[in-house]
Order: structure tokens, then C-alpha cells, then sequence
């Protein structure tokens, strides 16, 4: 009888213990697989002077900075691999078409693969996001991330940063959204996030761009993108190897115009053309030039005015998307056409 009562409370003891901890009573699932492709940036600095406001060189390496994450285990199986350690403003077109084409394929090789994280510099983070937003053919998360300072500097953002990017990436409520960049605990859209200063909390998504955040509980999405993007784009680069050259100018009062004659478009930052300088894009588009303009602050939404009676290819209105972005668009859908009134179309898309 004694015996029967110990064994009696043993078992009571094993269920309270499972029902306390439920990785007794059923096997933990297995975490989602993120890869961390690193390309640079102040996330990967490292101060001659460490715990200083100094200057900084950019050497850590993805398995450093990811080392600095404490309890990452908690959230996700963390891959991790080196594209480059360069400072952001050294990225260039080259860089895109080959970090669009290593994303895509792995995503083709990897199914097991919940998302991919990209580390990037903050100079040139928002137009490398938005390129991979337009070229990269997966619905699953690709989660673009930096950080302001340093991470041997006094109170750094980039591990707090990269740990909210890796729980984006690995949770199944991101897929579909786009490339999105999560900075400061909020997850914004590729295609609207812009850097409006160089401190912590300096990037923005504008009116229309921020689309949730990463809370202590977890991630939480409010709104997603409706225009085209990733798994729905029209451009396909997996064989390009250079994008066409396109130039961007800057309007202002008394302007008789400017823009890269080696160019095959011209995105023209202004609120309205001069006289002189409406001349000077006339000549542009009659040499075949597209010519396309966009508010300075990307803010507009309304299409320029056509003449009927011209004889000229139309002036390519840019809708909501910063000069900057817009010329990236626009490199792309030189790749599938030249005709402005078709360029037109795609721009209306995306």
C-alpha cells in the first residue's frame, strides 16, 4: 500500500510538472529557419575608441553582430552569411542585381527557409529595399535592417534592431507584405520608407508606409501593400547583368535644366517646369529620352498634364514615390519597354 501511494505521487508530480512546463507533456516544434545576408553598414562598425561618439570602420562580421543578440535561440534557427562589408554609400546597381539574384535563389533552393534579413547601411538602405522589392519573386519575408550607431559605440540600435527583423522575418503574417524594413520597432513598406535624419528613430515611412510594429508580445501588421510587388512583379533579373542608365535633376527657380546625356531616362525632381527648362526636356524626349517627374518629397499623387496637340512622347508622371525610387522603377521597366506611354502603365502599377 505505501508503495502504491509514492508511485501515486510520483505520477502527480510528473503531471504537475507538465502542465507547468508543456515541453514535457508534447515535443517543442522546431523554430523557423531566418538567413541573415550581410552587406555592411554602421550595424557592422567597429571605433578604433570603442564606447565613444566617434568615427567608426565598418568590420564586424554577420557572425559578430548576430553574436550580439542576446536570446535570438528564443525566436528563430538563425543562419547567417557574408555578401559584403562595404559602407553603404559604395552599394551601386551591380550590388542590387546580385543581392536579388542570391535572394531568389535561395528561396528557390531553400523551402525550409521561413525569410531572409538583409543588414545594409542606412545612406542607401531605402533604395536597395525597394529594388528587392521590386525584383524579388517570393512572397516569404525579406526584411531589410540597419542601425545609427554603431555597435561599439555608447548605446547602440543595431542588435535591438536586428532581433525585431528576425522575429519579422520568421513569422508567417509577414508573407505577402513585400520587402519591408524594420528600424526602431516599426515595419515599414520598401516602398516608402526614406531616412529623414541620422539619428535613432530617423527613418520613416511617411503617410501611407508604416504597416505594424514589433511588440514585446509579438509582431503585429495594421496594413499591408495594394499596389505590385515581389511575388506579383513584372521584372525578372535573374539573367540581367547591368540596368540601363537612368539620371535623376533637381528644378528650382530660374532652372534652364540639366540631366545626364548618356542617360536613356531622366527622373526630373520639381513641383512644375520653368519655361526654359521644359525646352530643354522637349529636346530630351525628342531624342527618345523618357522624361519623367516626381515631386522632390515623393508626396504627390497627381499625373502631370498632357498636351493633346504634341506629337511628343508623354512626360512620365510619377505617383507617390520619392525621385530617388522612382529612378530605380524606372530602370526596371526600361528593361521591359522604351515607350513612355507603356513606362506610364507600369508606373501606375507599382
Amino acid at each position: 500500500m505505501r508503495n502504491f501511494i509514492v508511485c501515486n505521487r510520483a505520477a502527480l508530480v510528473l503531471v504537475a510538472l507538465a502542465i507547468a512546463s508543456p515541453v514535457l507533456a508534447q515535443e517543442t516544434p522546431s523554430l523557423p529557419k531566418v538567413r541573415v545576408v550581410a552587406t555592411g553598414g554602421t550595424i557592422a562598425g567597429e571605433q578604433q575608441d570603442p564606447g565613444t561618439l566617434g568615427g567608426y570602420e565598418i568590420k564586424k562580421s554577420v557572425n559578430e553582430i548576430v553574436s550580439l543578440i542576446p536570446n535570438v535561440q528564443r525566436y528563430a534557427q538563425v543562419e547567417t552569411e557574408q555578401f559584403s562589408n562595404v559602407p553603404s554609400p559604395s552599394i551601386t546597381p551591380d550590388h542590387w542585381l546580385r543581392l536579388a539574384q542570391r535572394i531568389n535563389g535561395l528561396f528557390k533552393e531553400r523551402p525550409d527557409l521561413a525569410g531572409i534579413v538583409v543588414t545594409h547601411g542606412t545612406a542607401r538602405l531605402e533604395e536597395t529595399a525597394f529594388f528587392l522589392y521590386l525584383t524579388i519573386k517570393s512572397d516569404r519575408p525579406v526584411v531589410v535592417v540597419g542601425a545609427q550607431r554603431p555597435p561599439t559605440g555608447i548605446s547602440p540600435d543595431g542588435p535591438i534592431n536586428l532581433l525585431s527583423a528576425i522575429r519579422v522575418a520568421a513569422t508567417s503574417d509577414s508573407r505577402g507584405k513585400g520587402v519591408t524594413v524594420v528600424m526602431d520597432d516599426r515595419i515599414i513598406s520598401a516602398r516608402d520608407v526614406t531616412k529623414v535624419y541620422a539619428r535613432g528613430g530617423g527613418f520613416d515611412g511617411a503617410e501611407m508606409g508604416t504597416l505594424g510594429t514589433v511588440a514585446t508580445g509579438g509582431v503585429e501588421f495594421f496594413y499591408q501593400p495594394v499596389r505590385k510587388h515581389t511575388v506579383s512583379t513584372d521584372f525578372d533579373v535573374s539573367a540581367l547583368k547591368v540596368l540601363p542608365r537612368v539620371g535623376i535633376s533637381y528644378s528650382y527657380s530660374g532652372a534652364q535644366g540639366l540631366a545626364d546625356p548618356e542617360a536613356k531616362a531622366v527622373i526630373v525632381a520639381t513641383t512644375g517646369f520653368a519655361p526654359e527648362e521644359a525646352k530643354y526636356y522637349e529636346g530630351f524626349r525628342k531624342k527618345g529620352v523618357v522624361v519623367a517627374t516626381a515631386f522632390p518629397s515623393g508626396e504627390q499623387v497627381g499625373s502631370v498634364s498632357s498636351r493633346s496637340q504634341s506629337t511628343l512622347p508623354p512626360v512620365v508622371a510619377v505617383k507617390h514615390l520619392m525621385p530617388t525610387k522612382a529612378r530605380i522603377l524606372m530602370m526596371l521597366a526600361l528593361t521591359r519597354t522604351q515607350n513612355a506611354s507603356e513606362i506610364q502603365k507600369l508606373f501606375d502599377s507599382y
